[in-house]
């Protein structure tokens, strides 16, 4: 079974095509602009969208810890909370959501193939993302053999900090490796996402010097996080044996889950202008990156 917090479809950002976007829960970084923050714990949560609330109280009745309690306004005590899930089964307001589902194979693969006629006319396909899958390798694993037998133009975005034998065993079943690089500089990196990033460039480095294996660096642009360091990336990316790299933008569309999961450590950054990204743009390009 998987873990599994979205099914996106129609995308366009995540590879070429028309692709249907899978994103797996569970990440093993912590970076400070997730924007999908539901996505980092591997244990279920629950969203609250107060504002979908329509205060019938069922979820209230259904509690056995009693962490819903009805004054004014429904107060939703997340530390008496056991994810039961009891009072989501219930609330058809949609106030109360479970962040993951768990789906077997047999059952992603079904959601998957609903799509597949877009991606024969648009040469597009599907994009496992997260979150990190490579964390649910052995499952990853799976719906990517199934989807091969199906002549299904798969991709695995990932942060890279997995070991590479993860990595081996789905390659012969991955067109596309879509592959972050946060930053360069170790310190660096280690303050914008909690971990080391030296695990994450050497794999990098191996899967960019396997010869079947088409990669797409994907580099986030977050004023006052990671700019600085966007020479180094530059760089580094240039030696690599890669068909092009993408500069993601920050934007700020993810920050009002931060309240539904009734987090208060959001990190509010700026989204890059126009200007900034030219900028950037042009670092790359001097140094022969293709984007």
């Amino acid at each position: 079974m998987g873990k599994i917090f979205n099914i996106q479809r129609f995308s366009v950002y995540d590879g070429p095509g028309i692709r249907t976007a899978v994103f797996f829960a569970g990440c093993n970084l912590g970076c400070l602009w997730c924007h999908n923050p539901e996505s980092i714990p591997s244990k279920q949560q629950i969203k609250f969208n107060a504002d979908q609330c329509i205060l019938c109280g069922k979820c209230a009745v259904l509690c056995a810890n009693k962490a819903h309690a009805f004054a004014h306004e429904h107060i939703f005590d997340r530390e008496k909370c056991q994810s039961c899930l009891n009072c989501v089964s219930e609330c058809y307001a949609e106030a109360l959501v479970s962040v993951y589902r768990e789906l077997s194979v047999a059952e992603l693969e079904k959601s998957i193939l609903t799509d597949i006629e877009y991606f024969r006319q648009s040469g597009g396909g599907v994009t496992f993302s997260g979150g990190e899958p490579m964390i649910q390798a052995d499952f990853l694993l799976e719906i990517l053999k199934a989807c091969k037998t199906h002549d299904i133009h798969t991709a695995v975005d990932t942060a890279g900090a997995a070991n590479f034998e993860s990595f081996e065993k789905i390659l012969p079943y991955c067109d596309l490796i879509l592959y972050d690089v946060k930053a360069i500089d170790n310190n660096l990196h280690e303050r914008l996402t909690g971990s080391s990033n030296e695990l994450i460039l050497e794999n990098l480095k191996r899967l960019a010097g396997c010869a079947d294996t088409e990669i797409w660096v994907r580099v986030p642009v977050i004023p006052g996080a990671n700019t600085g360091d966007m020479a180094n990336i530059a760089e580094f990316v240039s030696k690599l044996n890669i068909s092009k790299c993408e500069l993601m933008p920050y934007h700020k569309l993810g920050e009002s889950k931060y309240t539904s999961l009734g987090l208060s450590d959001a990190h509010i950054f700026d989204a890059p202008d126009d200007d900034l990204m030219e900028d950037i743009k042009k670092l790359f390009g001097e140094r022969g990156v293709n984007l």
